[in-house]
Order: structure tokens, then sequence, then C-alpha cells
């Protein structure tokens, strides 16, 4: 399943912003991380509808992702 572009945007948005402060990191350093992860490539795919996830489990995901590199 697709994901409207625009509501994509603001749910990136979203996860960024609150990635960033779970993890004390600068906007710029928590969007430089989501655009390489797994889990925005996933997102962006529209596998597993994790486009569907909560904010929070798509942070969560992040901070598994970040703790690993």
């Amino acid at each position: 399943m697709n994901a409207n572009p625009i509501l994509l945007q603001k749910k990136y948005a979203r996860v960024v912003e609150l990635f960033a402060e779970e993890k004390g990191l600068t906007l710029d350093e928590a969007l430089d991380f989501f655009y390489s992860s797994q889990v925005y490539q996933l997102m962006s795919e529209g596998c597993s509808d994790m486009h569907c996830m909560s904010d929070q489990y798509l942070v969560q995901d992040l901070i598994e992702e970040y703790r690993k590199r």
C-alpha cells in the first residue's frame, strides 16, 4: 500500500523530531540518521505498512538501529 506523499512527509517530520528529542540530537543529526536508516527505507517503499505504525513505534525502531551503529 502506498501512502499519500504529503502525509508521509508529515509522518517523517514527526518521527524525526521525536527521535531527536529522545536521543538528544539536533534535528539535522536526527534527519541525517533517519534518511540513512532501514526504518526510512521500509517506510518509503511501503513495506509491511511501516508508514501505518505509530510514531512512537517507529522512533523505538530508530533507537534500536541507532544503538547498533
